[in-house]
């Protein structure tokens, strides 16, 4: 049997970054849609923003570079799943769900990487992995709370799909990544991923229909904000994190992006916070902390 890979600590350090980014992405993306912005508008806007703070950020330290032909299943998987698909879903369902829980269920990638691992990358999953995963869902699930939502309210069982379809195609993107890493570097493939998102959704917001609305200071702070450094550094951090750790670390650690969510939405939107928020934390830090430890050596 194989032994499970050793966990490097530049990945768990990048693994932070990204969740302390991302997750501060939610409530501020839900003050922007409430006070003006169409939810698909503003993927696009967000996705086009990050990729010119991208081009810029590359040219000024001499790394932009055109992908390989080696880098095309990391960069589509990337531009099309993650930042495109991804954004798509999550951006519309917050429109109809609180900040609080779309940060919760669009990052549950755990669902959808264990058995992606087990039969596409089939790597080896430790049993306290299986334990990990296990607190990461049963956290998630205390989080979302689904016996205390009226899943008859208009809006609310579609709001729930499109996050599943969010996590669905996040969680695809990095096995596809783990699967066949890029010759280029993430960073380098960073400015492309945005591009091809932004080529992808903008057709969908024109096909959905509506013009771009009236955007309040809110929004265009939030654009600033999300566009010039929390997606594409937070975007960076995930892409280094599926090439760097395990999936099913990497799954379980990304869990703690809706719990820091949650609690910023608590605190910038006055979500309600109760007992289920500190119970749900606990058993998601749990998991990250039996996926991360280091394996005894025989």
């Amino acid at each position: 049997m194989r032994t499970a890979p050793a966990i490097p600590a530049a990945g768990l350090a990048q693994l932070a970054g990204s969740v302390v980014l991302l997750s501060s992405a939610w409530p501020i993306t839900k003050a922007a849609i409430d006070t003006g912005a169409v939810p698909l508008w503003f993927a696009v806007g967000r996705a086009a923003f990050s990729g010119v703070t991208a081009f810029i950020v590359l040219g000024l330290m001499g790394r932009l570079k055109r992908p390989r032909r080696a880098d095309l299943p990391a960069l589509l998987a990337v531009g099309l799943l993650q930042l495109a698909g991804f954004f798509a879903f999550a951006h519309e369902a917050v429109s109809w769900i609180a900040a609080g829980r779309t940060a919760i269920l669009s990052n549950v990638t755990t669902i959808f990487i264990v058995p992606l691992s087990l039969v596409v990358l089939r790597e080896p999953i430790p049993a306290r992995r299986w334990a990990a995963a296990g607190l990461g869902v049963a956290g998630v699930v205390v989080l979302m709370g689904p016996w205390a939502i009226d899943w008859s309210a208009p809006g609310v069982l579609i709001g729930h799909l499109f996050l599943l379809g969010a996590a669905f195609c996040f969680s695809l993107a990095m096995i596809v990544v783990r699967r066949a890493p890029p010759r280029s570097s993430m960073l380098e493939l960073l400015p492309w991923c945005f591009a091809l998102a932004t080529l992808v959704l903008a057709p969908l917001a024109l096909w959905r229909g509506g013009g771009i609305g009236t955007w309040s200071p809110t929004a265009i702070w939030a654009m600033v904000y999300i566009g010039g450094l929390a997606g594409p550094v937070g975007t960076w951090c995930v892409m280094e994190v599926a090439a760097k750790l395990p999936a099913m670390v990497s799954s379980v650690g990304l869990l703690m992006t809706p719990a820091a969510g949650l609690i910023l939405s608590t605190l910038w939107l006055h979500e309600p916070l109760g007992a289920d928020l500190l119970a749900g934390s606990a058993l998601i830090l749990g998991g990250v902390g039996f996926a991360a430890w280091p394996q005894r050596r025989r």
